[in-house]
C-alpha cells in the first residue's frame, strides 16, 4: 500500500469523470480538437474586462521589493478594505475590512470556514444537485456532508431542509447561482431559510451557520439580481472568488466574509485566519490581491454567456430536451431522456460531445453542459445532440 485508503477511495469514486477526460483527449487527438465538442469543464472563455488587464499592468510596473514579502494572513488591510466597501453595498450591510479575509479562491474560502467551525462528526447540509467537491471539503475537516433534495425546478425545498437538520448540523452550505443547475434562489427563499435556521439554532441550543458559495454571483441574466445573504440571516458567511466574474480561475484569488452581525464574529475571524495559515494557503497571492482591489464590481461581458445560453437552449429545446433555462451561471442541466445519465453521456460521446453526467453532482437522471465555449462548438454540436436524443425516442 503506497497511498492512503481514503485517497484510493476518492480516486475510485471519481474514476468515470477522469476516464471521460482521458477519452476526450483521445478523441481530440483522433479527430482534431475542432471536431470534438467539449462541454465538460466550467472554464470561462469570455475574456477578462479591459480594466483587469490595465490593473495588472499598473500593479506589476509599480511593484517594489516590499510588495513581494510576507503579509498578514488575512490579506493586505487596504485590499480587505476595498472588498468591504463594495460588499457593503452589495449585501446592504456595514461590512468593514475586519470582516474580510483574502483567500486562494472560493475553495480556499470554504475550506477555512469549515475548518473554523467543524468538530469531528459535525454535519454540513447542502441541497442537491451540488458541486462535487463539497463532500471532500467537509471531510477534510472531520465533517460529514449530508444532502437534501431540491424541488423539481431546483429551488430550495424548505420541508426537506427542515427534516434534514439534526443536532449534529453545524452549517447549511448553499450555492446560488448554482453549479450545476444554474438556478438562483430568490429573496423569499433565503428569508425563509434564515427563519428556519434561527428556529433550529434555538431548538438545539447551538449556532447553525449559513455558508454561501457565490463565485457565479455576477453571472446572471434577464435583469436578475442575487439577493443578500447577510440580509437573510445574521449567522452567515460568504465564500467567493473572482474566477468567474472576471475570467481568472487560474489566479486562485477570492475572499471569505463574515456577517458583521454574527454573534461570534471575532472568534470566527480569528479561527479562519489561523486556518488560512495552517492549511497551507498561508495567504492569498500578493499580486492578485492588489489587482482585484482596483476593480471591485467589474465583470466580464455577461451578455456573451447569455447569447450562448439562448443559442444552446433554442437548439436543444427544438430537439425535445427537457430543461429549465438557467437564470445564472454558464451551465445547462437537462434531464436525460433515459434514466441512466451515464449511458446517455456515453451516447453523446459517440457523437464526439463531452458532457458530465448528473450523478457526479448528486443529480442523477440529468447531465451538465458547460456552455462557456466558442460559438462554433455549440453550433457544430447540434446535429450530434439531435442524433443522440432521437436514438431514445
Amino acid at each position: 500500500m503506497t497511498i492512503s485508503k481514503k485517497i484510493e477511495h476518492i480516486i475510485a469514486g471519481s474514476s468515470f469523470i477522469r476516464k471521460m477526460f482521458e477519452e476526450g483527449a483521445e478523441l481530440k487527438a483522433k479527430y482534431g480538437a475542432e471536431n470534438v465538442y467539449d462541454f465538460s469543464l466550467g472554464n470561462p472563455n469570455v475574456p477578462p474586462p479591459d480594466e483587469f488587464n490595465q490593473a495588472l499592468i499598473d500593479t506589476v510596473t509599480s511593484c517594489g521589493l516590499g510588495d513581494h514579502c510576507y503579509m498578514p494572513n488575512a490579506g493586505y488591510p487596504m485590499v480587505c478594505g476595498s472588498v468591504a466597501q463594495y460588499l457593503s453595498e452589495e449585501q446592504q450591510a456595514p461590512v468593514t475590512d475586519k470582516e474580510i479575509l483574502m483567500t486562494c479562491g472560493a475553495s480556499g474560502a470554504l475550506n477555512i470556514a469549515l475548518k473554523a467551525i467543524l468538530d469531528p462528526g459535525d454535519e454540513v447540509l447542502t441541497p442537491v444537485p451540488c458541486f462535487v467537491e463539497y463532500k471532500f471539503y467537509a471531510d477534510n475537516h472531520g465533517g460529514v456532508l449530508k444532502t437534501v433534495p431540491t424541488k423539481p425546478d431546483f429551488h430550495l425545498d424548505m420541508d426537506a431542509i427542515d427534516s434534514g437538520i439534526t443536532e449534529k448540523t453545524k452549517a447549511i452550505l448553499i450555492n446560488s447561482p448554482n453549479n450545476p443547475t444554474g438556478q438562483v434562489y430568490p429573496q423569499a427563499s433565503l428569508l425563509a431559510l434564515g427563519e428556519l435556521l434561527e428556529k433550529k439554532s434555538k431548538a438545539f441550543e447551538k449556532t447553525i451557520y449559513l455558508i454561501s458559495d457565490e463565485p457565479y454571483r455576477k453571472i446572471v441574466y434577464d435583469d436578475l439580481s442575487v439577493p443578500s445573504i447577510f440580509g437573510a440571516y445574521k449567522e452567515s458567511i460568504i465564500g467567493t472568488s473572482y474566477s468567474k466574474d472576471i475570467s481568472i480561475p487560474g489566479e486562485r484569488i477570492g475572499f471569505v466574509a463574515v456577517n458583521p452581525a454574527a454573534t461570534y464574529k471575532e472568534k470566527l475571524l480569528g479561527a479562519m485566519t489561523v486556518a488560512n495559515r495552517i492549511l497551507g494557503f498561508v495567504n492569498a497571492p500578493a499580486l492578485m490581491q492588489r489587482v482585484v482591489a482596483c476593480i471591485q464590481g467589474m465583470s466580464v461581458d455577461v451578455s456573451e454567456y447569455k447569447r450562448k445560453r439562448d443559442m444552446l437552449c433554442e437548439g436543444l429545446g427544438s430537439f425535445g430536451y427537457d430543461f429549465i433555462t438557467p437564470p445564472g451561471t454558464f451551465y445547462l442541466f437537462p434531464r436525460s431522456p433515459i434514466a441512466d445519465d451515464v449511458e446517455f453521456a456515453n451516447a453523446l460521446k459517440e457523437e464526439r460531445i463531452l458532457v458530465v453526467p448528473g450523478s457526479g453532482f448528486d443529480g442523477p437522471g440529468h447531465f451538465r453542459i458547460a456552455f462557456c465555449v466558442g460559438d462554433d462548438t455549440i453550433k457544430n454540436a447540434m446535429q450530434g445532440f439531435k442524433k443522440a436524443i432521437d436514438r431514445y425516442k
